[in-house]
């Protein structure tokens, strides 16, 4: 099988939305699921976990899987349908952003949306 990241390259799609009043963000392919107490607090902790899971994979050779992991169903179907604004008005407005965050290896990189 072939995966869309490589411990070389890739993306991982994340979502920034609130519910009940805390902020999460979610880097889908890895399972990632940070919180705070702002989005842009959530979008930054989540970045640095998804550059430490990475940076961690690279270190021990991961095979590619753990950076490919089915997401949940339900920050998939979010996810997909605020990137094309067909959520409920009422469920767009708790959205504060959708994108990708770009996992590929250069040097001297920080995580950046792609």
């Amino acid at each position: 099988m072939k995966h869309k990241n490589t411990l070389q390259s890739g993306s991982v799609r994340y979502l920034v939305f609130r519910d009940a009043g805390v902020w999460y963000a979610v880097g889908l392919e890895l399972n990632i699921v940070e919180s705070g107490s702002t989005p842009e607090e959530a979008f930054l902790l989540l970045a640095e976990a998804v550059q430490g899971y990475v940076e961690s994979a690279r270190k021990i050779k991961a095979r590619p899987h753990i950076l490919n992991q089915r997401s949940d169903p339900e920050y998939e179907t979010k996810w997909r349908l605020a990137g094309e604004s067909k959520l409920p008005k009422r469920e767009m407005q708790s959205v504060f952003a959708v994108g990708r965050l770009n996992i590929s290896r250069q040097k001297k990189r920080s995580f950046v949306p792609a």
